[in-house]
């Protein structure tokens, strides 16, 4: 992920590749994100700006849900509003899940009452695994996101 982070700013992160796709909008001092109605191609591509704070959702409900009250609603998680605030948020959300990961007890790998979302009823260990690979799929995105961009500039 920081190889794709890095060096890049703002006006690439909330540059669209598309007239189409998912992005994030400042609504005052708020940044909100657009969420699709369906997966299917025609919603057109993501922006940086928006896969960034996708990744803010998914791991702050991960940790909220399997380390924490269990309380955090999409809703709740905003775009910070710009990317040297997004790689902050984004390298603590890692060092919560790490620390999280780390005093976990071997067996509540194997449990599932840690398993609140995006699962219910699965051993946690499939929540670990599904985290590894949004992660990887939303560092490809922003890779290909910026190839693109430089491709155009």
């Amino acid at each position: 992920m920081d190889f794709h982070l890095s060096n890049l700013d703002d006006a690439e992160c909330l540059w669209r590749p598309s007239e189409k796709g998912l992005t994030v909008l400042k609504h005052g001092s708020t940044w909100y994100s657009d969420w699709p109605e369906s997966e299917g191609y025609e919603i057109g591509p993501a922006n940086i700006a928006w896969i960034t704070w996708h990744i803010l959702f998914w791991w702050s409900m991960a940790n909220d849900y399997s380390f924490g009250n269990a309380v955090l609603k999409k809703e709740d998680i905003h775009w910070p509003g710009d990317i040297a605030k997004v790689k902050e948020e984004i390298n603590n959300l890692r060092d919560v899940w790490v620390d999280g990961l780390c005093n976990l007890p071997d067996k509540e790998l194997f449990d599932s009452k840690r398993t609140r979302w995006p699962f219910i009823d699965k051993p946690f260990y499939d929540v670990a695994s599904w985290l590894n690979v949004e992660l990887m799929k939303n560092a490809s995105e922003i890779g290909y996101c910026r190839f693109l961009y430089a491709s155009q500039h």
